[in-house]
Protein backbone atom coordinates (compact mmCIF):
# COMPACT_ATOMS: atom_id res chain seq x y z
CA UNK A 1 0.00 0.00 0.00
CA UNK A 2 1.12 3.23 -0.93
CA UNK A 3 1.54 6.60 0.24
CA UNK A 4 -1.66 8.74 0.63
CA UNK A 5 -2.20 11.50 -2.40
CA UNK A 6 -4.51 14.01 -1.08
CA UNK A 7 -4.94 15.68 -4.09
CA UNK A 8 -5.88 12.03 -5.86
CA UNK A 9 -8.13 11.30 -3.15
CA UNK A 10 -10.06 14.68 -2.96
CA UNK A 11 -10.15 14.74 -6.48
CA UNK A 12 -11.98 11.14 -6.66
CA UNK A 13 -14.57 12.41 -3.46
CA UNK A 14 -15.26 15.34 -6.08
CA UNK A 15 -15.90 12.86 -9.48
CA UNK A 16 -18.42 11.29 -6.71
CA UNK A 17 -20.23 14.35 -5.59
CA UNK A 18 -20.41 15.70 -9.25
CA UNK A 19 -21.60 11.97 -10.68
CA UNK A 20 -24.47 12.57 -7.69
CA UNK A 21 -25.31 15.73 -8.97
CA UNK A 22 -24.74 17.36 -6.08
CA UNK A 23 -23.23 20.82 -5.06
CA UNK A 24 -20.28 21.19 -2.46
CA UNK A 25 -22.72 22.86 0.09
CA UNK A 26 -24.78 19.81 -0.20
CA UNK A 27 -22.36 17.58 0.64
CA UNK A 28 -20.73 19.76 3.12
CA UNK A 29 -23.79 19.78 4.96
CA UNK A 30 -24.65 16.17 5.28
CA UNK A 31 -21.59 15.29 6.37
CA UNK A 32 -21.44 18.57 9.12
CA UNK A 33 -18.85 20.42 8.09
CA UNK A 34 -18.21 23.84 5.95
CA UNK A 35 -17.94 23.88 2.26
CA UNK A 36 -14.85 25.91 2.54
CA UNK A 37 -13.23 22.99 4.26
CA UNK A 38 -14.94 20.64 1.19
CA UNK A 39 -13.51 22.56 -1.08
CA UNK A 40 -9.93 22.18 0.64
CA UNK A 41 -10.35 18.84 0.86
CA UNK A 42 -11.46 17.87 -2.87
CA UNK A 43 -8.26 20.33 -3.90
CA UNK A 44 -6.23 18.15 -1.48
CA UNK A 45 -4.87 21.51 0.40
CA UNK A 46 -6.19 20.16 4.09
CA UNK A 47 -6.23 16.91 5.57
CA UNK A 48 -9.48 15.49 7.45
CA UNK A 49 -10.09 13.21 10.07
CA UNK A 50 -11.20 10.06 10.41
CA UNK A 51 -14.10 11.16 11.47
CA UNK A 52 -14.73 13.56 8.58
CA UNK A 53 -13.68 10.70 5.96
CA UNK A 54 -16.23 8.27 7.14
CA UNK A 55 -18.96 10.78 7.45
CA UNK A 56 -18.01 11.53 3.63
CA UNK A 57 -17.70 7.97 2.39
CA UNK A 58 -21.38 7.38 4.08
CA UNK A 59 -23.05 10.74 2.61
CA UNK A 60 -21.83 9.66 -0.76
CA UNK A 61 -22.39 5.29 -0.07
CA UNK A 62 -18.70 5.14 -0.92
CA UNK A 63 -16.26 2.67 0.19
CA UNK A 64 -13.14 3.96 1.78
CA UNK A 65 -10.97 2.35 -0.65
CA UNK A 66 -12.91 3.75 -3.68
CA UNK A 67 -11.86 7.22 -2.39
CA UNK A 68 -8.65 6.23 -0.89
CA UNK A 69 -6.91 4.77 -3.80
CA UNK A 70 -9.69 4.42 -6.46
CA UNK A 71 -10.22 0.41 -6.16
CA UNK A 72 -13.77 -0.12 -6.03
CA UNK A 73 -15.37 -3.05 -5.01
CA UNK A 74 -18.55 -4.66 -5.94
CA UNK A 75 -21.13 -3.76 -3.53
CA UNK A 76 -22.96 -6.37 -1.31
CA UNK A 77 -26.10 -5.81 -3.49
CA UNK A 78 -24.12 -6.49 -6.49
CA UNK A 79 -22.48 -9.74 -5.79
CA UNK A 80 -25.78 -11.02 -4.62
CA UNK A 81 -26.79 -10.32 -8.31
CA UNK A 82 -24.19 -12.92 -9.85
CA UNK A 83 -24.47 -15.27 -6.71
CA UNK A 84 -21.99 -18.27 -7.86
CA UNK A 85 -23.79 -20.66 -5.49
CA UNK A 86 -26.78 -20.58 -8.14
CA UNK A 87 -25.69 -20.48 -11.58
CA UNK A 88 -28.44 -19.99 -13.80
CA UNK A 89 -28.46 -19.70 -17.42
CA UNK A 90 -29.86 -16.41 -18.71
CA UNK A 91 -32.59 -17.54 -21.22
CA UNK A 92 -31.88 -16.44 -24.68
CA UNK A 93 -28.25 -16.07 -24.12
CA UNK A 94 -26.27 -19.32 -22.95
CA UNK A 95 -24.35 -17.26 -20.54
CA UNK A 96 -23.90 -18.27 -17.03
CA UNK A 97 -24.26 -15.11 -14.21
CA UNK A 98 -20.71 -16.08 -13.33
CA UNK A 99 -19.59 -14.93 -16.49
CA UNK A 100 -21.29 -11.61 -16.38
CA UNK A 101 -19.64 -11.42 -12.81
CA UNK A 102 -16.29 -11.70 -14.52
CA UNK A 103 -17.05 -9.24 -17.22
CA UNK A 104 -18.38 -6.74 -14.40
CA UNK A 105 -15.57 -6.99 -12.77
CA UNK A 106 -13.12 -6.82 -15.71
CA UNK A 107 -14.95 -3.46 -16.43
CA UNK A 108 -14.48 -1.94 -13.33
CA UNK A 109 -10.82 -3.35 -12.94
CA UNK A 110 -10.09 -1.12 -16.08
CA UNK A 111 -12.26 1.92 -15.21
CA UNK A 112 -10.48 2.00 -11.77
CA UNK A 113 -7.15 1.80 -14.23
CA UNK A 114 -8.09 4.32 -16.41
CA UNK A 115 -8.96 6.31 -13.17
CA UNK A 116 -5.85 6.27 -11.75
CA UNK A 117 -3.87 7.44 -14.67
CA UNK A 118 -5.47 10.82 -15.03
Amino acid sequence: MGELDYGRMGMRIRQVRKAKGWSQDLLAKKCGISMSFLGHIERGTRIMSLETFVNICGALDAGADELLFGTPHPSDAMLDLWSTSDQKTRPGTGRKDADSYAMYVRIMKSVAEIMNEA
